[in-house]
C-alpha cells in the first residue's frame, strides 16, 4: 500500500500567495490533496501535479478528513463555513477544520461552537512568515482550539511551519495573530523611517541594512523587507489591503478590551492613505512610498 493511501485526505481552500505554497508543501509530503479556489486558474499548477479539483467547497468537504482554509476577510470565512451550504454542515463527521485566515476572534469562537454541535472539530490557526515562510515551510502557526484536534493535524502543520503553539481555546489563535500584526505595524514604520533617514543622509541603503541587521535593530521586517525597499521592489508578499483589514480587527478587539493602541492607529492611518492612493495590492513594504513623496 503506498503512502498516499494511508494518509488522511486533505482539502485546501484558498490558493493565493500563501495558500498555493502551503498546499504544495502538503502535497509534496504525500497527502492526498483536494483543492478549491474561486478562481480555478490559480489551482492549475496543483491540479497538474496531481491534486483533485472540486467545483464547490461542499464537494471538497465530502471527501476530506481535514480541511485547511486561508481566504481574505472575516466575511469570506463566515460565508465559507456557515449556513446551509457551509463547510461545517457538509464536513464529514469527526473531520478537523482549520481556518488559517487572519480573522475575528469572536467569529472563531462562533465557528467552533457550530462545529461542536455538528460533531466536527474546529481550529483557528493563523500564520505569520509571509510568502517566504510559506514557500520554505517556516511559518509560525498560532492555534486556538482543543489540544486533541491540534494533535491530529500537527504532522500536517509541521509541513508548513517550524513554530506551532496552542494559544488557548477557540479564538486564542486569532488573538495571538493580532498581537503579531500590532508589532509588525510599528516595526514596519521604523524600517521605513530608518531607510528614509539613510537616504537623506546620502548613505548606501544596502550597506546600512547589512550593518544594522546584525545588531539590535535586526528582525524579519528589516532583514527581509528592508532589501526589497532598497531595491524599489514593492511586489506583495502580503497585500496592503489585507494588512489594513488585520489592523481594523485589532483596533476593534482593543476597543472591546478598553485599550488604546496609538502606534497601531498611526500606522493604520498611513496605510489607509497609501491604499487610497492606489497601492492596496502592493506589499506592506510599500509604506516607504509615503516617504519618497
Amino acid at each position: 500500500m503506498n503512502q498516499a493511501s494511508t494518509q488522511p485526505a486533505i482539502g485546501f481552500i484558498g490558493l493565493g500567495i500563501m495558500g498555493a505554497s502551503m498546499a504544495s508543501r502538503l502535497a509534496a509530503a504525500g497527502y492526498p490533496l483536494h483543492v478549491y479556489n474561486r478562481t480555478r486558474a490559480k489551482a492549475e499548477p496543483l491540479i497538474e501535479a496531481g491534486a483533485h479539483w472540486h467545483a464547490t467547497p461542499q464537494a471538497l468537504a465530502a471527501v476530506s478528513d481535514v480541511i485547511f482554509t486561508i481566504v481574505g476577510t472575516p466575511d469570506d470565512v463566515r460565508a465559507l463555513y456557515l449556513g446551509d451550504d457551509g463547510l461545517i454542515n457538509h464536513a464529514r463527521s469527526d473531520a478537523v477544520l482549520v481556518d488559517m485566515t487572519t480573522s475575528s476572534p469572536q467569529l472563531a469562537e462562533e465557528l467552533a461552537a457550530h462545529a461542536k454541535a455538528r460533531g466536527v472539530h474546529m481550529l483557528d490557526a493563523p500564520v505569520s512568515g509571509g510568502d517566504i515562510g510559506a514557500r520554505e515551510g517556516r511559518l509560525s502557526i498560532m492555534v486556538g482550539g482543543s489540544s486533541e484536534a491540534l494533535a491530529r493535524v500537527e504532522p500536517m502543520l509541521r509541513c508548513l511551519g517550524t513554530t506551532i503553539a496552542l494559544q488557548g481555546g477557540p479564538g486564542a489563535g486569532q488573538h495571538a495573530k493580532l498581537c503579531n500584526q500590532i508589532v509588525i505595524a510599528s516595526t514596519m514604520l521604523g524600517v521605513c523611517e530608518g531607510l528614509a533617514y539613510a537616504q537623506s543622509a546620502g548613505l548606501d541603503a544596502h550597506t546600512v541594512l547589512s550593518t544594522i541587521g546584525g545588531g539590535a535593530a535586526g528582525g524579519f521586517q528589516l532583514n527581509n523587507l528592508g532589501p526589497r525597499i532598497a531595491n524599489g521592489d514593492f511586489a506583495p508578499g502580503f497585500f496592503i489591503e489585507h494588512f489594513i483589514k488585520d489592523m481594523r480587527i485589532a483596533h476593534e478587539e482593543a476597543g472591546h478590551m478598553g485599550r488604546e493602541l496609538p502606534g497601531l492607529e498611526l500606522v493604520r492611518g498611513l496605510y489607509q492613505k497609501l491604499s487610497e492612493e492606489g497601492y492596496a495590492r502592493n506589499g506592506t513594504q510599500a509604506l516607504f512610498k509615503l516617504y519618497e513623496s
